[in-house]
């Protein structure tokens, strides 16, 4: 599941004509970071819920060969994360899925993102397993942080600050959305219920991580790209 169907306001006025999805980081396109991503993890089926000029998403998605794509619309209701992952349900199943935003990119410095919390999943315990950056390694980012950890676990931020930044990439369980809110709402509902639970877990990713939610990340991001020299990255979205 991609979670595509944001305003990018913070992103105008590159977002005044174009939704924040298909500015281009290093040539490629956010979304096609995280679909060409998705498809060298080996990611057959991706949902992507639009709503902000939601006809150029579907043109551009159009072109994609894999993975496969899935629209889910929100063009009469945008439906925040959690809305948006409940109203694509009937697409999704029953299966723990991946699901990310667009507004990031991940640098493999280590082990592949979506191997990395494959790896880490443990289905007769976990409903929710998060991906982690370390805000240290956060590009873009200035916020206070959003978790701590502790023994595999997040702790949500209980002081000024918090050692953890959410990535975006996560393994979720759709029955998670078992008697949630019709309308908008966050996955941080989804996440309290996990985590009440006992059953919400994380995974710290070694590499760069990049937020691209405002021009000045974008900036940063072109910079690292430029400085790396990687023309692989831009060919496939899979840093070396």
């Amino acid at each position: 599941m991609v979670l595509a169907a944001g305003l990018g306001t913070r992103m105008r006025p590159l977002t005044d004509s174009l939704p924040k999805p298909l500015i281009k980081v290093a040539g490629k396109p956010l979304i096609d970071w995280t679909l060409d991503r998705f498809a060298a993890a080996g990611v057959e089926r991706a949902i992507v819920n639009v709503h902000y000029r939601a006809d150029q998403m579907e043109a551009h998605l159009a072109a994609r060969r894999a993975p496969e794509i899935f629209i889910s619309d929100e063009r009469d209701l945008l439906l925040e994360t959690g809305g948006g992952l409940k109203k694509a349900r009937p697409l999704i199943g029953e299966t723990p899925v991946f699901c990310t935003n667009t507004d990031a990119i991940l640098v493999d410095d280590g082990a592949e993102p979506c191997a990395a919390l494959t790896a880490a999943w443990r289905e007769s315990a976990m409903d929710a397993l998060l991906l982690l950056a370390p805000v240290e390694k956060a590009s873009g980012y200035d916020g206070k942080g959003d978790f701590d950890f502790d023994d595999g676990r997040p702790l949500w931020r209980s002081g000024d600050s918090a050692a953890f930044v959410f990535t975006g990439l996560q393994i979720i369980r759709p029955s998670l959305l078992d008697g949630a809110p019709d309308g908008p709402f966050s996955t941080r509902l989804l996440w309290d219920k996990a985590m009440a639970a006992g059953r919400m877990f994380a995974a710290i990713h070694e590499g760069p991580w990049m937020h691209v939610g405002d021009p000045a990340g974008l900036a940063l991001a072109e910079k690292f790209f430029d400085k790396r020299g990687d023309v692989e990255t831009r060919k496939t979205g899979t840093p070396r």
